[in-house]
């Protein structure tokens, strides 16, 4: 059985809450014979629900072959008022992905989710909707900034929003890129990231390492493993010079530039990372509200849950070790998630009392931690009663 009662006034959303709203596109532009890019027109009235930073991410939802999906994909470019634009790869077996780029075409309304994540920059970069904010933020940080980010395949995506931002809003900002592909043909936005070299050739230097391809430097040929991370890293780039990392990719390659920054010494808090997935392919994402089965025994334990003001009380059988998402999906349709992998952070919530266990997390910062926030996709309890704040 369900409850909803009111939430206490003192349970205010601290950020904004995340909601799906339905978007027309306007263009789908190929990028690669994989790869499109989808721009969805924002009117007027919803600008400030999409307004966003570089580096955030927007969630998809749309009814496919009779299948209610959700994908998240990364914003790519800087803001602009009036639109959103998304990069969508084609994955092997990915059913949205492969509609994406074979089906979707201009006029399609899709409903997309306003714009979340935390992997953006602290460079003075700004929002599309407070420019005021650029001058106050350029006092306080470096005007001379120097980042370096490392992308693999569609992990570029956000890395083209950040780098765009960060070099037209910080005048003396450099920004150092390497980006792996298999090919030459496989390079997402290669038009544009050429138009970034030739608008800042002394700010803006990208190495493009092809794992099938042979290339004039042995040091761009082949994978991105540790020897060759070590001499990138030694030869190339500069450690110790460097404000901000930025790592997107697959799992395995992301672990691997962590570590190694970590042995050299770079700050944790100096180094953002997003995922493609959590590397796990044995832990399917996507819980939609599953079923679960009655403890024979007749022990469960209550989740508890307040969104957008209202509390819900959930009983879970204590032998199913259902998440706290999937719980809260079994009582409200609404409750705010994207990738369920421990991934996006969309799902994230303020645990109030209780004891609880959290299988994964590729989002919440060191500091949310401390805080009490977890992933409630990758959250279970492990007392007899869990009680989580959606709106804190």
């Amino acid at each position: 059985m369900t409850v909803q009662t009111p939430a206490p006034e003192t349970a205010t959303a601290a950020r904004r809450r995340a909601t799906f709203n339905t978007l027309r596109v306007k263009d789908v532009r190929r990028l690669t014979a994989d790869s499109v890019e989808v721009t969805f027109e924002v009117p007027p009235e919803l600008q400030a629900d999409f307004d966003y930073a570089p580096g955030q991410y927007v969630a998809l939802r749309a009814e496919i072959d009779g299948r209610q999906l959700r994908r998240s994909y990364s914003i790519c470019t800087e803001p602009v008022p009036g639109e959103i634009r998304v990069a969508i790869k084609r994955d092997i077996g990915g059913v949205f992905s492969t509609w994406a780029n074979e089906e979707l075409t201009p006029g399609a309304s899709l409903e997309v989710m306003n714009p979340s994540g935390a992997f953006v920059s602290k460079t003075a970069i700004t929002s599309m909707n407070r420019p005021e904010e650029l001058a106050e933020e350029a006092v306080a940080r470096r005007a001379d900034a120097r980042l370096v980010a490392f992308a693999a395949g569609s992990g570029i995506t956000p890395i083209m929003a950040i780098a765009r931002s960060v070099l037209r809003s910080s005048p003396e900002a450099t920004f150092e890129l390497v980006y792996a592909n298999r090919s030459a043909s496989d390079v997402m936005f290669a038009e544009e990231i050429g138009d970034l070299k030739d608008r800042y050739p002394a700010r803006f230097a990208v190495h493009h390492v092809l794992s099938r391809e042979q290339r004039l430097n042995p040091l761009l040929t082949g994978r991105i493993d540790a020897e060759k991370l070590t001499a990138l890293l030694d030869h190339v780039l500069r450690p110790e010079d460097t404000d901000e990392w930025f790592l997107c990719g697959p799992f395995e390659l992301v672990q691997l530039l962590r570590d190694e920054l970590a042995s050299r010494g770079v700050a944790e808090e100096k180094v953002r990372f997003e995922l493609f997935s959590t590397g796990r392919p044995d832990r399917p994402a996507g819980q939609q509200g599953r079923r679960v089965q009655a403890d024979p025994g007749g022990k469960t334990v209550e989740i508890e849950f307040t969104l957008d003001g209202l509390t819900g009380q959930v009983a879970s059988p204590a032998a199913s070790g259902e998440t706290v998402l999937n719980a809260a999906l079994r009582s409200r349709s609404d409750v705010p998630f994207a990738c369920a992998g421990g991934v996006c952070g969309t799902c994230r919530a303020k645990v109030v009392s209780g004891g609880f266990e959290m299988d994964e997390n590729y989002a919440l910062e060191k500091d949310e931690l401390e805080r009490g926030y977890v992933l409630t996709c990758q959250t279970r309890p492990t007392g007899e009663k869990l009680v989580v704040d959606y709106d804190a």
